[in-house]
């Protein structure tokens, strides 16, 4: 059977690619993507919802994240949980969190995450993440499977990568975010306090 000739228009609509947020630091509003997405991988589909501009692979997120975004070991509305590089999942994986359950469970939205009856590059949201982490600190979780109630094996995770510039901190009354001083490690305290004491020592023996 003779096959239809598909023209230059269709074909190029055929191809063309989801429209990507232009990223700001700080933009804590999720933005919607068409239901109709699909056969999208997970790094794209986090950048669509929430215009963060992070470079790489998924498993290069946490680095690359280094000094843009604010990262931390607690779970927020919009940030982005950073699956590190394992076995079975050599590029790793992000995931938008949608809500916080408790201290040790959240929702995520993310895409191309295979499991039983899900095809690869579907799009599923309000999944269900538990933290099994020893410390509650979310380096290791297991991933709801499917549209069942399973859980999957154990994923070592990085840590959450905040909506929010690096250097902030999430205000608690109103949700949003301020911008405040790296506070000083514990050891550089220390050092500094004996330097001053030292000095102090010098020009009273003068």
């Amino acid at each position: 059977m003779k096959q239809p000739r598909v023209t230059q228009q269709a074909a190029r609509t055929a191809s063309a690619k989801p429209h990507t947020v232009k990223p700001q630091p700080g933009n804590r509003r999720l933005a919607s993507v068409p239901a109709a997405i699909s056969g999208i991988s997970c790094v794209p589909y986090v950048r669509s919802v929430t215009g963060m501009d992070i470079s790489g692979n998924a498993h290069l997120w946490w680095a690359n994240a280094a000094g843009s975004y604010a990262r931390g070991q607690r779970p927020e509305r919009g940030s982005v949980l950073s699956f590190r590089a394992s076995g079975g999942m050599r590029s790793g994986h992000v995931a938008v969190v949608s809500r916080v359950v408790n201290s040790r469970e959240i929702l995520i939205d993310h895409a191309n995450w295979e499991g039983p009856g899900i095809r690869k590059g579907t799009v599923m949201r309000g999944v269900s993440v538990i933290d099994v982490s020893d410390r509650n600190d979310w380096t290791l979780v297991r991933v709801q499977v499917g549209h069942g109630g399973d859980y999957g094996r154990p994923y070592p995770t990085n840590g959450f990568i905040h909506n929010r510039p690096a250097g902030s901190m999430r205000t608690a009354d109103n949700g949003g975010f301020e911008e405040v001083a790296e506070a000083p490690s514990p050891a550089r305290a220390h050092a500094d306090h004996m330097a001053g004491a030292l000095q102090e020592l010098n020009l009273n023996a003068r």
